[in-house]
């Protein structure tokens, strides 16, 4: 059976396409469009009309590599912008209407929850307690496992788009800056941290977007050439790039091996996020992976479970 999965985030619309068998499975095509439903309207919890259009365009482009494929079941569910948008209604009946198909809404629960389920699928199980991390453009989950089980979740709409149209950074980043978004990204995230903490977690998971674009420059190949079931990042290797990252301009980053032009402005304050969690919870170890909420849905479909 060949399952299609689209996955409505805030900053691109992602497809993944798999066959299932005999309990096992093979990816066969992965892209993603940019949307940008963050545009400048996120903080005022509307999706714009510019943004819909673009969602609308990247459905059918999506559906028709789907077609291509002979797909058996598709599957689509949208995330933190448009859960958070007050036109969420009007949003969703557009992109329903024009490409004929139904997108799911999740809550922030239950993107936490089928990103470690993906994330489970790569891991099969965590040996020691670990840290899940998902940095989104809405919001970023942070989840605890240990061996097969769930101990904690939160989805927090601390995302990255949500962060520039928020603090207004400058190019490159100022160190002011730097330290106004630790005490924030500290703040916001708390109840993980201490939980963490309380845990004796020093591993942490990194999944989707940022970690992915970390890999790439340390593994300098460019975006979506390297596929990785999970890869560990040395803290010494993060701290370069996050380093090199914090000192460049945009115009530097456009020209890094790696760098995907979509997270350009994104990759920022993402690094930062990454680097405070590492010092207020004690991460001792990184490993990268792409699994994440998409694979979730196949871990739940191959395993019987509430289908999305």
């Amino acid at each position: 059976m060949r399952i299609a999965v689209i996955d409505l985030g805030t900053n691109t619309c992602n497809l993944l396409i798999a066959e299932l068998k005999n309990g096992s499975f093979e990816i066969l095509h992965q892209s993603k469009q940019l949307v940008k439903l963050g545009d400048g309207k996120i903080n005022e919890n509307l999706i714009s009309t510019e943004a819909t259009l673009r969602a609308v365009d990247s459905f059918h482009i999506h559906k028709k590599i789907i077609g291509e494929f002979a797909v058996d079941k598709m599957r689509a569910i949208a995330t933190s912008a448009v859960r958070t948008a007050g036109n969420k209604i009007q949003f969703l009946d557009s992109v329903g209407n024009e490409c004929g198909c139904l997108v799911k809404l999740v809550s922030g629960e239950r993107e936490a929850e089928l990103i470690f389920k993906g994330v489970l699928l790569a891991f099969e199980e965590f040996l020691e307690p670990s840290v899940i991390l998902d940095i989104g453009g809405g919001s970023n989950e942070l989840i605890l496992g240990f061996r097969k089980e769930m101990i904690w979740k939160e989805s927090r709409p601390t995302g990255m788009a949500r962060i520039l149209h928020s603090f207004k950074l400058s190019n490159p980043v100022k160190e002011a800056e730097v330290v106004e978004l630790r005490d924030y990204f500290a703040r916001e995230h708390r109840l993980s941290i201490e939980k963490s903490k309380a845990q004796k977690a020093q591993n942490m998971i990194g999944c989707s977007g940022a970690f992915d674009t970390i890999v790439d420059l340390i593994d300098h190949v460019n975006p979506g050439e390297k596929q990785r079931v999970k890869q560990e990042i040395t803290l010494d290797r993060f701290y370069e790039v996050c380093q090199l990252l914090k000192r460049s301009t945009r115009e530097e980053r456009l020209e890094m091996k790696g760098m995907d032009v979509m997270r350009v402005d994104l990759i920022v304050p993402a690094v930062i996020l990454i680097e405070t969690l590492i010092a207020e919870i004690g991460i001792k170890k990184i490993v990268q992976t792409d699994f994440a909420l998409r694979e979730g849905v196949l871990y739940e479909i191959m395993n019987s479970s509430v289908k999305v």
